[in-house]
């Protein structure tokens, strides 16, 4: 059945219609609004407030078949809602990891230290990741985030598919000569 199909039946009272949606696209919509605001837990509860709208608009779609495009479209402006009530810009990359029990890390001598610095490799990865330019970052993240092929990620973005290739070959090139000339280049 496509999204088409589902989109038609969810107004009827078919809830089970748009719970296939949402399953189909939350996985997208929460890579998304990760790459937008940049913390997991914020991205989680901007990706349900896009679900819950995009299930009171359903009716307002004007081309079924388009669905993912739509629900995209509003995942972006709820995320600029919330960058605009908040009156910030992207949080650091870094706190991704801030929430985890230290226990995890705590093991044989050598396992911690190979541990810190995996952690370290990783921090300054992310901290390189959130300096690229909005544009490559967001493309970044959403390729690698949900595992989206080139076609699909240049629907959800509205661009070409040769843009996301440019995209992603600028963003390592960038990440690559900036991890080389801080010494780190094996993460790339």
């Amino acid at each position: 059945m496509t999204d088409g199909d589902l989109v038609r039946q969810a107004p009827d009272g078919r809830s089970a219609a748009y719970g296939e949606l949402v399953r189909r696209w939350s996985a997208q919509v929460l890579a998304m609004c990760h790459a937008r605001v940049g913390r997991h837990a914020i991205a989680e509860e901007l990706a349900q407030e896009t679900l819950l709208r995009g299930f009171r608009s359903l009716g307002s779609i004007e081309a079924p078949d388009r669905f993912g495009s739509w629900i995209c479209g509003i995942a972006h402006r709820v995320c600029m809602d919330h960058r605009k009530a908040k009156q910030s810009s992207q949080v650091s990359f870094s706190a991704i990891d801030a929430d985890q029990p230290a226990e995890q890390f705590v093991a044989t001598t050598d396992s911690v230290i190979a541990t810190a610095q995996r952690h370290e490799e990783r921090a300054q990865l992310l901290q390189e990741i959130d300096r690229l330019p909005d544009e490559l970052r967001e493309t970044l993240i959403l390729y690698y985030y949900d595992d989206v092929k080139y076609q699909e990620l240049a629907e959800q973005l509205m661009v070409s598919p040769a843009t996301i290739n440019a995209r992603l070959a600028k963003a390592r090139a960038l990440l690559r000569q900036r991890l080389l000339t801080s010494g780190d280049s094996d993460e790339l």
